[in-house]
C-alpha cells in the first residue's frame, strides 16, 4: 500500500487502482444490501453504526438495521443516526416482531432479506459490534465480482492482545485451541423459487 501512495495513489487504503474509482466504474458496481440485526443499545454501537454506514462503497447500497421491537433501546437510537444521514443515505429500520422457531438474530436476519431491494447482488450480515474500514464493502464486492465461484466470504475478529504479558498468554490460548467466531458474511443474492 505504501508503494501505491508512494506511486501517487493517495487512496490506496480503499483500492489498488486508482482508476477503479472514475465515477463511470463506481456507478456501475452491483447492488449491495447490508443487513444489522439489533439487539440492545451499548457504549460503542453508535461509533459502529456510523462507521458502517460511511462507507465509500460507491455502488447501490442500502443498509437495513432489523430489531425485534420498538421497545427495543437500538430502535430509536439507530433511527436519529439514519435521520441524521437520511440525504446521503439508503436506509431504514425494519421490525421483525418476535421470533418462534430460531433465534431472535437469525430470525432478524431473515426478515431482512425478505424486505432487501429486489435487485440485491450481495448480501452482507453485520453484527452491530463491528467497525468498518471505509473500504470494506468495495473490498469484498471486488473478490466476490472478480471470482464468481465464491459464494461466501467470511471475516474474523483480529483482537490483539494489549502488550501485557497476561493478555498476551490469553490470546494465545485462544489462537490455539478455539475457533475464532464469525463477526460478518458476505454472500450472493440467490433467486428464490416461489
Amino acid at each position: 500500500m505504501r508503494r501505491k501512495q508512494v506511486d501517487g495513489n493517495s487512496f490506496a487504503f480503499l483500492c489498488d487502482d486508482i482508476d477503479e474509482l472514475e465515477h463511470s466504474v463506481q456507478e456501475s458496481l452491483p447492488r449491495v444490501s447490508v443487513i444489522m440485526p439489533l439487539k440492545g443499545f451499548g457504549e460503542h454501537n453508535l461509533q459502529n453504526w456510523r462507521t458502517q454506514i460511511t462507507s465509500l462503497y460507491g455502488g447501490p447500497l442500502e443498509f437495513l438495521f432489523v430489531v425485534e421491537s420498538k421497545d427495543d433501546p437500538s430502535y430509536h437510537a439507530v433511527s436519529r443516526l439514519i435521520a441524521e444521514y437520511k440525504d446521503n443515505l439508503e436506509a431504514k429500520v425494519i421490525v421483525a416482531g418476535f421470533s418462534t422457531t430460531c433465534s431472535q438474530k437469525i430470525h432478524n436476519q431473515l426478515v431482512g432479506v425478505e424486505k432487501m431491494h429486489k435487485n440485491t447482488k450481495y448480501v452482507l450480515f453485520l453484527d452491530d459490534d463491528v467497525r468498518l474500514h471505509p473500504g470494506t464493502i468495495g473490498a469484498l464486492t471486488k473478490e466476490m465480482e472478480k471470482n464468481p465461484e465464491i459464494f461466501i466470504q467470511t471475516g474474523y475478529p483480529l483482537d490483539l492482545p494489549s502488550g501485557s504479558l497476561g493478555s498476551y498468554c490469553i490470546y494465545e490460548y485462544h489462537m490455539l485451541f478455539y475457533r475464532l467466531s464469525c463477526l460478518f458474511g458476505f454472500a450472493k443474492a440467490l433467486p428464490c423459487a416461489k
